[in-house]
């Protein structure tokens, strides 16, 4: 998985579109994709013209670089450092710099972004501890991905020693998860249906009418048969770039 979101970040990077914070909930996968990784939620994303900067506080509490929050210029560094925080929470579970459901305020989160080194469980390996140290560097300047190699030297990470990403931007690695939405009985309302009825001719009001039928995706989404998360966003952040 962090290979798929790496691939497509630089392929997004290609395209001078930095993006705002990774989080799991903007990650798809793809079941009519053979299961490959798609990113989400572009709506804060920004062209950059080439050798221009931009400067702004975008994204999502908890996952903005340092930069952002001292409100310097950027470009592409705030994508390796939400790079840095999906690997970390995928591992750990949750944020590097606050824990699950904890309630904490705004101002302090920054805080321990800017300041606060990340702490690593023995759920992570030394090659998983390597490189978050290394994509969360609070100076952009030393940040795995900023240099002059960019997506390169992320790639050349050990963590990735066995993995062809040529072929993996082919679509011909096959994803150690394909998920089946049968299985996840995502599907289980499509055979549900609204009771039969037909409609007054003259229009009449008093009269009772059927329900109106529901799309697939708006019962799905509504009654929450796939997603059952407890996780709220509610702290996305935006302002003009």
């Amino acid at each position: 998985m962090r290979s798929e979101v790496l691939k497509e970040q630089h392929s997004d990077a290609e395209t001078t579109d930095p993006e705002p914070p990774k989080k799991k909930i903007n990650l798809l996968l793809v079941a009519s994709d053979s299961g490959h990784i798609r990113i989400s939620d572009l709506g804060l994303a920004v062209q950059i013209p080439e050798r221009e900067t931009v400067r702004g506080r975008v994204g999502t509490v908890g996952y903005m670089a340092p930069e952002i929050l001292n409100n310097e210029s950027y470009t592409f560094s705030p994508d390796w450092w939400g790079l840095g925080c999906l690997i970390y929470e995928m591992i750990q579970g949750q944020s590097p710099f606050r824990k699950r459901k904890e309630k904490v305020k705004l101002n302090e989160i920054d805080r321990r972004v800017k300041e606060d080194q990340e702490v690593y469980s023995d759920k992570f390996s030394e090659e998983t501890k390597s490189i978050c140290r290394m994509l969360l560097a609070k100076d952009p300047k030393e940040r795995l991905g900023c240099t002059g190699d960019g997506a390169a030297a992320v790639k050349q990470h050990p963590i990735f020693k066995n993995i062809n990403f040529k072929r993996l931007e082919a679509n011909m690695l096959e994803p150690p998860f394909l998920p089946d939405m049968i299985e996840t009985e995502c599907f289980q309302e499509l055979n549900i249906y609204e009771t039969d009825v037909t409609l007054s001719t003259d229009l009449d009001t008093s009269k009772d009418t059927p329900r109106p039928k529901r799309g697939f995706f708006h019962r799905l989404f509504r009654r929450g048969v796939c997603f059952k998360s407890g996780y709220i966003d509610d702290e996305e952040e935006s302002s003009r770039l």
